[in-house]
């Protein structure tokens, strides 16, 4: 009883300012009488939510699908990279400026030049624009894990004679997953912006970016702003598996 009135205590409180912010909102623009292009009610965004709710689950299945598939290869390019250049100083010199241009970089401006190397109708160039958003931050904080493991740790395993396998595997790596999930967990919010916002400069009529292109375009303002929820909710979803992913894989680390 106790564990379900924490949880109550827990939720409630939010749940009641997104319920006031709500209302506030559709009093805002009805007594304001603001116009639809500069901001419609939420009366008028469910209605079309409800409306067209098979087209926004099937264009957010396809931005997840692009997002998760950028989050995985980028995470992965990540990791692997941040390994090699926390055992290779060369390879951490030669990457460090590579890595530093590619975050200034505008990697959503790509999608142009992409959808003209892998064809207008074809997904690749939104899973590459995610990969790319992801591969930054999940480098960065795992080369930063990589690098935490104390001195004192690292001249014990020295003098129990541990090989560098058993040294990654019983401090080096435990040490580092904290970090790993910190730059998924950030990288999995950026995937699913990338794939969305590259989906506004062409490519298949397919993802929610491109349906919210289309909505506006058409002054269909309300189905725009419901779509813009569909990509809300594939965000969630991703922080939500992301920080669950986390909370498993930590638990069941050992010490």
């Amino acid at each position: 009883m106790s564990a379900v009135a924490g949880a109550v205590r827990q939720v409630l409180p939010p749940a009641v300012l997104l319920v006031g912010l709500i209302a506030a909102w559709q009093g805002a623009v009805v007594v304001a009488e603001i116009p639809p292009f500069v901001l419609p009610g939420p009366a008028a965004i469910a209605s079309e939510l409800v409306e067209f709710r098979e087209p926004i689950l099937s264009a957010a299945a396809v931005t997840g699908r692009n997002a998760a598939l950028g989050l995985l290869s980028g995470g992965i390019l990540g990791v692997l990279l941040a390994l090699v250049a926390a055992a290779l100083r060369l390879v951490d010199a030669l990457a460090a400026p590579l890595v530093t241009a590619l975050s200034a970089v505008p990697v959503v401006a790509l999608a142009p030049v992409l959808y003209s190397m892998h064809g207008a109708g074809s997904e690749h160039a939104r899973v590459v624009v995610a990969a790319l958003a992801v591969f930054v931050p999940v480098y960065l904080h795992t080369l930063r894990g990589l690098r935490q493991v104390l001195p004192v740790h690292r001249d014990l395993l020295r003098a129990l004679a541990a090989t560098p396998r058993q040294a990654a595997r019983v401090v080096t790596l435990p040490t580092a997953l904290p970090f790993v999930f910190t730059g998924l967990r950030l990288a999995s919010s950026l995937a699913v912006i990338s794939a969305v916002v590259a989906e506004y400069f062409g490519g298949p009529r397919s993802g929610v970016g491109s349906f919210i292109t289309t909505a506006a375009a058409g002054s269909d303002y309300a189905q725009a702003w419901a779509y813009v929820l569909g990509a809300i909710a594939v965000g969630l979803l991703f922080f939500t598996a992301t920080s669950l992913a986390e909370r498993a894989v930590l638990r069941r680390r050992p010490g």
